[in-house]
């Protein structure tokens, strides 16, 4: 890291932040593209880090544009009213374009099942943050390309399910956490950390089950049973000491309906990730059953243990929408469409036709915004229904 300390007079209050923002030692306190929404909310990560620092080996073009301008403005003598006017640009509105292109998911997809099936104690944990941390770039970044790839991921194959299930959860919070019931930071990564690791004592087993037909054995039933406290001990191996981490993975699957303010913060992030864990589980193929529709994934989280509407479950529908990217619905002129982005509101997703009203495949994809009448959804339509090959490549190159 090559760490430089910024004016924090120089960060533009509502605009996406062009570079991470840094402690002293080097902590990630937000992602490039978040917004800090008021003064408190910056001195808060100021009183966080230290001081507000980026890295400038992973800052880019604009942070150094920003140097480059304030050096040039020391060399005419500046007066320091005008240099304290200097403001960091704001990101470029084509970040989120150039972000998902340059990103290769199924590469990711592997490294995360090879860090989490066999984590090494001696460099595990520096590892886990550089993979969490660039799943918080693209969450803050690019966040409905990065739901529709690990959508579209999870529904495609089984052989690295574990990891490919982690992250979406994992994504799934902290964009929930975030955006809706506005958490602190802190707490967002954090939670994106407890998804992330949830199920790292039993990733080869879960990858072993997403293909197996067969009914479970007598100690797969035990393992799975006892994963989350053995998820917990193997984190702790490693040299996790995060007190709220731990016990948000211990208690991941407690089923305790109630509202959120009633529970610690480990009790909260246990119930967002048991709520995303359901959603995205249900997404997922096994060898003996196709994954199920998007809503029928997301009702199974709205609704608690009691029937009601659960917290963390609508916080996680309206964070994702109740069709979220990478899922398919039929619009009522018949045609078959799969969603892009979300829309204006959790029903209104921007979509792209991939079959014509008579089921047959389009070749090219045809947009649509179902906010518009002509184009409503009608109903959602499974996996199976779907006769047509798509590629994450054009999937992404459409939003």
């Amino acid at each position: 890291m090559n760490l430089v300390p910024l004016n924090i007079d120089t960060i533009q209050i509502g605009q996406p932040l062009p570079f991470m923002l840094r402690g002293t030692d080097g902590v990630l306190l937000a992602g490039r593209g978040y917004v800090i929404g008021s003064r408190e909310e910056l001195d808060s990560l100021v009183a966080r880090g230290r001081q507000l620092c980026v890295d400038v080996d992973e800052s880019g073009d604009s942070h150094r544009a920003y140097l480059a301008q304030l050096q040039k403005m020391l060399m005419a003598d500046t007066s320091l009213g005008e240099l304290a006017a200097v403001k960091i640009p704001v990101a470029h509105r084509d970040r989120e374009r150039e972000e998902r292109q340059s990103l290769d998911w199924p590469a990711l997809q592997l490294h995360a099942t090879r860090l989490l099936r066999a984590p090494d104690e001696g460099e595990f944990l520096l590892r886990f943050e550089q993979l969490h941390e660039e799943l918080v770039r693209r969450c803050t970044q690019a966040p409905d390309a990065t739901l529709l790839a690990l959508v579209y991921l999870s529904t495609q194959e089984t052989r690295m399910y574990s990891a490919t299930h982690a992250m979406l959860v994992s994504c799934a919070c902290m964009l929930a956490a975030r955006s809706v019931l506005r958490w602190p930071e802190v707490r967002v990564l954090q939670v994106g950390r407890v998804a992330l690791s949830m199920n790292i004592g039993m990733t080869e087993l879960q990858d072993q089950l997403a293909q197996q037909a067969q009914p479970l054995t007598s100690r797969q039933i035990a393992s799975i049973q006892h994963h989350a406290a053995r998820s917990e001990a193997v984190l702790h191996s490693l040299g996790v000491q995060d007190a709220d981490w731990l016990e948000a993975v211990r208690c991941h699957h407690d089923r305790s309906p109630g509202p959120l303010a009633d529970r610690s913060p480990a009790q909260q992030m246990a119930r967002l990730v048991q709520r995303a864990d359901v959603f995205a589980a249900r997404l997922a193929p096994r060898a003996n059953r196709w994954p199920m529709p998007a809503t029928a994934a997301m009702q199974a989280s709205y609704y608690d243990e009691e029937r009601k509407v659960d917290e963390a479950g609508a916080a996680l529908v309206k964070a994702l929408g109740v069709y979220p990217p990478g899922s398919f619905v039929r619009l009522i002129t018949q045609e078959v469409a799969v969603v892009l982005r979300r829309g204006a509101s959790a029903t209104t997703p921007r979509v792209a036709v991939v079959m014509n009203r008579q089921g047959m495949a389009t070749g090219e994809f045809i947009p649509r915004d179902t906010a518009l009448s002509q184009w409503k959804i009608a109903s959602v339509v499974a996996l199976k229904d779907v006769r047509v090959n798509l590629s994450l490549e054009r999937l992404l190159a459409m939003l």
